[in-house]
């Protein structure tokens, strides 16, 4: 969630004045935070500000006015800063509508990866940021862009930098950079975590390939087909059956179906969209995306390839942050987190890692003990820990399966949309057919 500055200023019993500047993502978060300050410093007469954007209209030397936004606590502080600097102020007001806009995933992307190249190239990680803003187009990302080169330059901690920014970066991403802020190779961890992004990006992308699109035209031809036997059909048939002439097999049984459908409208519409709305209501749930996560893996191809990808994530991740000793357990929890997959981030949390702590068990045992590792990765992590070399083999896993995966998917993508474009094929024939029957439909003989 998205932090917001607050200031909070109050007086001791001395009547001194204390300043305390501080971060918060709610208000009543920040309340509750003034509430401890004011309790253990016995501050009195507090005054709790929030941090706002402000529209300003200066000019200078009787010049031309001119426009624009500042982050102030107040309009006084601001005109008083403005007037410091020699502007005569004409306007300081609150900005009442702050659309921050979106940041599309591929800005993300972009900002890492090209981090990560001028780190390699020996660039102080303060020129990057200013060279980087100097070109991003979209206001939300150069506006976080130089936060994060205000909060650097202010010494903060790499939690509190892009903490406040992870509705922008999502979790795992802000965690990798807060880590890359204190490690001692900045660009390899900007490179791991731009490959994740960037292979998550085209595995999403790929899946809306071979699922979503024939999924659309699946609906699409359902659709069709649903019209042609409940309205257009009928509107053809009826002469016949207005005229009391005998109907062909198919032309009766479609006549008969598009009656069914007519009569029975409400309860079969009902009873198609009772169940998806439920489904989705539950798997917006812990438990739901659970049960989700777990049985989408088990799925013939596609839910093979969602598991090696999650494995692939885990490996990758593993190998960026894994140092041989030391903390550990907690690279295994944020690469477990950033499996993109509840079941197995689960399993991880629940078994692999108490087995750890409690009872000294040894990570391959407790990687197997889990059930979500398949014999090729458990096979890659033994060599490894035999050899000494397990973060080495941990990428070599890594890339085998992105490999794997990225073949098998252009081969996924190919089989649903010959067997889509097969099916529609089916489906046209069959209506063309059974319009064509009606051609040879003759009046009876009169007796």
């Amino acid at each position: 969630m998205p932090m917001t500055k607050y200031r909070y200023t109050g007086n001791t019993r001395q009547n001194k004045t204390i300043q305390i500047e501080f971060e918060a993502a709610k208000k009543n978060e920040a309340r509750k935070k003034v509430a401890l300050f004011e309790k253990k410093r016995g501050l009195v007469d507090g005054n709790l500000e929030e941090e706002r954007i402000f529209i300003y209209k200066v000019s200078k030397n009787g010049g031309k006015p001119v426009k624009g936004e500042q982050r102030a606590y107040n309009a006084t502080e601001l005109t008083n800063a403005l007037e410091n600097l020699g502007y005569e102020v004409h306007r300081v007001e609150k900005k009442l509508f702050n659309f921050k806009g979106s940041v599309p995933t591929s800005e993300v992307v972009s900002f890492i990866s090209l981090s990560a190249d001028l780190l390699k190239q020996k660039l102080r990680f303060d020129e990057i940021l200013k060279l980087i803003s100097e070109d991003v187009t979209n206001k939300r990302m150069k506006q976080t862009i130089k936060e994060i080169e205000k909060d650097l330059k202010d010494g903060k901690d790499g939690d509190q930098v892009y903490g406040k920014h992870q509705g922008i970066f999502g979790k795992f991403t802000t965690y990798m950079l807060s880590v890359a802020s204190t490690s001692g190779n900045m660009a390899e961890v900007f490179e791991s975590t731009a490959k994740f992004l960037e292979r998550d990006a085209e595995f999403k992308k790929n899946l809306r390939k071979s699922l979503l699109m024939p999924m659309i035209t699946l609906f699409a031809v359902f659709g069709v087909v649903i019209a042609y036997v409940a309205y257009i059909f009928p509107k053809t048939a009826e002469m016949f059956v207005k005229f009391d002439i005998d109907l062909p097999p198919m032309t009766a049984a479609t006549m008969d179906f598009s009656n069914y459908l007519e009569a029975n409208w409400i309860i079969l519409t009902i009873s198609t969209l009772l169940p998806i709305i439920i489904a989705v209501i539950f798997f917006q749930t812990k438990k739901g995306r659970l049960w989700f996560d777990k049985h989408i893996i088990k799925i013939p191809i596609i839910g093979t390839l969602l598991h090696r990808t999650s494995i692939e994530i885990f490996s990758r991740v593993f190998y960026t942050l894994y140092s041989g000793s030391g903390e550990n357990v907690d690279v295994i929890r944020i690469a477990a987190e950033a499996s993109r997959n509840n079941y197995i981030e689960h399993r991880i949390k629940s078994i692999a890692i108490p087995m750890m702590l409690k009872d000294g068990a040894g990570l391959l045992e407790s990687l197997e003990a889990t059930g979500v590792f398949p014999k090729t990765a458990l096979s890659r992590y033994r060599l490894g820990f035999e050899s000494g070399t397990l973060k080495d083999n941990a990428k070599q896993l890594a890339d085998y399966y992105e490999a794997q995966t990225s073949h098998k998917m252009e081969q996924t993508i190919t089989s649903i949309n010959a067997v889509i474009s097969l099916f529609i094929m089916i489906v046209m024939i069959a209506i063309t057919v059974i319009s064509s029957e009606t051609a040879v439909i003759q009046p009876n003989s009169p007796i």
